[in-house]
């Protein structure tokens, strides 16, 4: 039996459009459904690269927060199928290294950041970012889901 617990941990993974997110999406649900946890999903939109016309900058960061929401939404019913589990929605705009820090440093009951690596060659820019620099900033552990895990080796594992 596990102690009670002042705060739920948090798992916090960050939604993305690669093939191994679903993985991580699966493993974090999964073990936070486990330890009576909860999970957060943040998804970070990059800045515009386009800013000749601020009108036209402007509707496309509309656009793309309207195609997050969607995203987002989809991966909250899958959880749910998943887990049971209602998970918190985040949406940021800005450089993934630095939005990442940010929301660490606003939700102090983030307990685990999980992501997912690319076993084909380049394990992912976010991956990349860990290693080489915020591991310095985050004093947190960082899981890291290979995106060739099985759902059977998923399970095994939570």
């Amino acid at each position: 039996m596990m102690p009670e617990q002042k705060n739920k941990w948090k798992f916090l993974v960050i939604a993305d459009d690669t093939p191994e997110f679903k993985k991580v999406l699966r493993l974090a649900a999964l073990r936070a459904e486990r330890v009576g946890g909860t999970l957060v999903m943040l998804r970070i939109i990059p800045p515009s690269e386009f800013q000749h016309w601020m009108s036209v900058q402007d509707l496309m960061e509309e656009e793309a927060m309207q195609e997050a929401q969607e995203m987002m939404d989809q991966f909250a019913r899958e959880v749910k199928e998943m887990s049971g589990l209602d998970c918190e929605q985040i949406i940021r705009k800005g450089e993934p290294g630095e939005v990442i820090t940010q929301y660490i440093e606003e939700d102090k009951d983030i307990h685990l950041l999980v992501l997912g690596a690319n076993v084909d060659g380049d394990p992912g820019p976010l991956v990349k970012a860990f290693r080489e620099e915020l591991l310095n900033v985050l004093h947190m552990p960082v899981l890291v889901v290979p995106g060739n895990m099985t759902d059977g080796e998923i399970d095994k594992f939570v």
